[in-house]
């Protein structure tokens, strides 16, 4: 029998890892993020239409970093391929208000008096990370990859974020079509670079793969990324994929999903700046969706809907919009924050912030009829069972341990305890007999969640004073 080792790691409720069977109502159901106020707008001469998109969330001590393409040469034939392409970059405090700082790094006949760290084909998608990597260098603490075109990304290098440099002269030799978002960054738990990048699947068009790296330079054969068999045959134009704060070895993915076969529902695109090819508009619709792997290359894709609509917001109903900006910033206790772009191809394209409940991408829940999920097996390592869950007034969750068959251990039944109501992230779980759990550490158990109009979103395994939102 698979029995899955949690220890003290946070689980989510993202895919069905932990989950065995579902009865009643219950079900694992997504919980998309909710728009807030813009951050973001292009403004003056080394900004356009098709510069707010590719964007990436960079933290570094105390403040935010966001990086974005500026000049995009909209009616220059040479398009992606043009050197004249530039990257930027804002700051912000909080997240929610971005500054454009005067770094004096490129003369666009102002003395310098602009954001810009990168000019050339690589600020097409210039992605950008923060090395975690204990060994990294000082002059390399912030590393990125961007190119553009077939077997062309470059890999960056910078001490501080805004001064960069090629790490080498010629690209990278990875395979793929690079004119899109790909990112890198460094897994604290694998103990090595990963890199997520676009290529041409037969079958699919355009897919996602996956390379891993020891010095960021030398890559791995690319992966494809491998689905469920029942999941849908889609092409995403980017991938979005971030380690999940505090629950470092899921990965989360929120590709811009691209459907070729849709044209803009608008009937006048005259006022596009960049209607691009087709008439009217560009060929293909996009949104975006959520997607999660353990491992990088195996991708679990239990909800097919869409993470994130375009709306009622007709200027999102154009070509290569509803973007999902990379990153996930844990700006409060309470609320995470991720962005996403709109209006792409119009004069006011901007970026949104995004609100999502921490660790609350997903849960497993059930309405008012209420139902049962019963985990598989598994071992923990620590004496305090906490929950990150959500009920309405009348709502309730209760949980039931059992042995590795299943059966009720005395004093941890659903009768023992009583209904739990309300909203909390990390919420110390107890019976009637109280709710230490040392006995059982090193045990296999099942639990077993009785939910009524309530959601779980993740639980942990802690002790007992490992109160609060630790992440």
């Amino acid at each position: 029998m698979d029995i899955r080792d949690v220890g003290t790691r946070r689980e989510l409720f993202v895919d069905h890892y932990l989950v065995d069977r579902i009865e009643g109502q219950a079900a694992l159901r997504m919980h998309p993020p909710k728009r807030e106020e813009v951050v973001f707008q292009v403004e003056g001469a080394m900004e356009n239409a098709c510069s707010g998109v590719y964007n990436v969330l960079v933290e570094s001590e105390g403040t935010y970093l966001l990086y974005y393409r500026g000049h995009y040469p909209i009616a220059n034939t040479e398009g992606d391929a043009s050197q004249q392409q530039t990257a930027h970059v804002a700051i912000s405090r909080d997240g929610r208000h971005f500054e454009r700082p005067e770094l004096g790094l490129f003369n666009f006949d102002d003395e310098g008096r602009n954001n810009a760290v990168w000019r050339g084909i690589q600020a097409h998608n210039l992605v950008v990370f923060r090395d975690k990597n204990p060994d990294c260098a000082e002059d390399a603490r912030f590393k990125a990859v961007g190119g553009t075109g077939e077997n062309n990304l470059y890999a960056l290098y910078s001490p501080d974020g805004f001064r960069w440099r090629l790490a080498r002269e010629e690209p990278l030799d990875v395979p793929g079509k690079f004119d899109s978002a790909n990112l890198a960054f460094w897994d604290e738990v694998l103990g090595a670079y990963r890199l997520f990048s676009r290529f041409s699947e037969e079958g699919r068009g355009r897919a996602i793969q996956s390379s891993t790296s020891e010095d960021f330079i030398h890559w791995s054969k690319p992966v494809p990324h491998i689905y469920d068999e029942d999941a849908p045959v889609e092409q995403f134009y980017t991938n979005a994929t971030t380690p999940v704060p505090g629950a470092e070895h899921i990965l989360l993915s929120f590709p811009m999903r691209y459907v070729a076969e849709r044209t803009t529902p608008l009937a006048d695109t005259s006022e596009m700046d960049y209607p691009g090819t087709g008439n009217p508009g560009m060929a293909g619709m996009t949104d975006a969706v959520m997607m999660s792997s353990r491992d990088g290359v195996h991708w679990n894709r239990p909800f097919p809907e869409a993470w994130l609509r375009a709306g009622l917001d007709e200027r999102n109903w154009t070509h290569r919009n509803t973007c999902p900006a990379i990153g996930i910033l844990p700006l409060s206790e309470t609320e995470w924050s991720m962005y996403v772009s709109e209006h792409y191809g119009w004069s006011d394209n901007r970026l949104r912030r995004l609100s999502v409940r921490p660790w609350g991408f997903a849960s497993i829940g059930a309405g008012h009829g209420g139902g049962t999920v019963d985990t598989c097996a598994m071992r923990f390592a620590a004496p305090q069972l906490r929950l990150n869950f959500s009920t309405s007034a009348v709502g309730s969750v209760r949980v039931e341990i059992g042995d590795e068959e299943g059966r009720a251990l005395p004093g941890f039944a659903l009768d023992d305890m009583d209904p739990l109501y309300g909203d909390q992230l990390d919420a110390p779980i107890s019976w009637k007999g109280g709710g230490d759990l040392s006995a059982l550490i090193g045990t296999p158990v099942r639990l077993r969640f009785e939910l009524r109009d309530a959601d779980v979103f993740a639980l942990r395994f802690a002790a007992p004073d490992a109160g609060g939102q630790s992440q």
